[in-house]
């Protein structure tokens, strides 16, 4: 019987994280938009067929993102519940929090542009004269 409890207590677990990703892309405009860019960037690798280690690097890149922001929301509502008033501090740490998920939007916006820089160069170069 402990063997059922312990499979249980996984599939709980589970349950819990899907319950935060629902609440995090119900609830945080910045995740939505991430996923909205992820769906894009997955449709142009398929698109732009690109290797395999750029498709690494994609799926890297898009796990890193959400993950930050899924941390950067649960530090925000942690904040929130030990400091309901305004604190200078609590408002450096979401802001700290917040600048994490930002310097991996940057990182991954400019390892995509080189990732798909030619491809939609040579897409164009046929449409546009350059």
């Amino acid at each position: 019987m402990q063997n059922k409890t312990e499979i249980q207590k996984r599939l709980d677990s589970f349950g819990y994280a899907f319950k935060g990703i629902k609440d995090l892309f119900i609830t945080q405009k910045n995740a939505q938009i991430h996923l909205v860019v992820s769906i894009f960037v997955i449709i142009a690798a398929f698109f732009f067929n690109i290797s395999k280690t750029e498709w690494l690097i994609c799926i890297l890149l898009i796990g890193l993102i959400l993950a930050a922001e899924a941390i950067n929301t649960a530090l925000e509502y942690l904040t929130d519940l030990v400091s309901p008033d305004y604190h200078e501090l609590a408002g450096k740490t979401k802001d700290v929090a917040a600048s994490a998920v930002l310097f991996l939007a940057i990182a991954a916006a400019i390892i995509g542009v080189i990732i798909f820089w030619q491809p939609v160069i040579a897409l164009f170069s046929g449409v546009f004269i350059f």
